[in-house]
């Protein structure tokens, strides 16, 4: 959906903004460009949208860099994405640690090359602590796997004698999925004007707002950001309770 411009005045930050980040390649397309350009431009609006929310004083930030499902896309494609992910962290992690953002990366390492292992974990190492923004990126990550996986734990605890069955709820089921620790998101975005959840938190969404946006990613810029979060303010989020002013439920 189009949505209008919205000044900063009044806008309330959500504390955990999700963001799919959709339609690179069509922007390419649209131009007459490779699809490498438009996951280049869309690595330049990943940039400028941390950037938009730490001055918007957003807490959270989680961003869908890869699926576990785009490994069936053409080999050439694959490695483009995974050179991009090697040069962002090796040239925005000292800016990110200077600006205080503590960055995660959540996703199986299954398939990844060694190096790229190693600098996840550098990024995580070096920015572990960091007060900022919270910087998680879902790479190589896929709801369902996360959900299955947390269960395979929780079954082997539980058969260790580490957890008893019964005491198993909401709460210590979220603290064996890869975003333990994180609040679930408030408002969930999505650009290209697709609109679904593609296996993208599919647990923490349960009381999501979502939003969507007719943009493709690389055109995504702080404008769309505060739209984006003008809407959600005007949303009233009852969590399947009902407002009792007006009798809707």
């Amino acid at each position: 959906m189009p949505l209008p411009a919205a000044a900063t005045e009044a806008l309330v930050p959500p504390r955990h903004v999700a963001i799919i980040m959709d339609g690179n390649g069509r922007w390419a397309a649209a131009r007459h460009l490779p699809r490498l350009m438009g996951h280049r431009a869309g690595v330049a609006a990943v940039r400028a949208t941390v950037r938009a929310a730490i001055e918007l004083g957003i807490p959270f930030l989680t961003l869908y860099g890869f699926s576990s499902e785009n490994w069936k896309r053409p080999r050439t494609e694959i490695a483009d994405l995974m050179g991009l992910l090697r040069n962002y962290i090796r040239e925005d992690l000292d800016q990110l640690h200077r600006n205080n953002v503590e960055v995660r990366i959540i996703g199986t390492r299954t398939h990844l090359e060694p190096d790229i292992i190693e600098l996840i974990e550098l990024a995580q190492s070096r920015t572990k602590g960091n007060r900022g923004l919270k910087l998680t990126i879902a790479f190589n990550y896929g709801g369902q796997d996360e959900i299955v996986d947390a269960v395979r734990r929780i079954a082997a605890d539980a058969a260790a004698g580490k957890i008893k069955p019964d005491s198993i709820d909401k709460e210590m089921f979220a603290k064996y999925l890869a975003t333990s620790g994180l609040p679930d998101p408030d408002l969930l975005i999505r650009t290209s004007g697709e609109q679904r959840l593609s296996n993208f938190l599919t647990w923490q969404s349960a009381y999501t707002e979502f939003v969507f946006i007719d943009a493709f990613w690389p055109d995504f810029n702080k404008s769309h950001l505060i739209a984006a979060i003008t809407e959600f303010n005007r949303r009233e989020r009852r969590f399947g309770g009902r407002n009792v002013a007006d009798g809707r439920s």
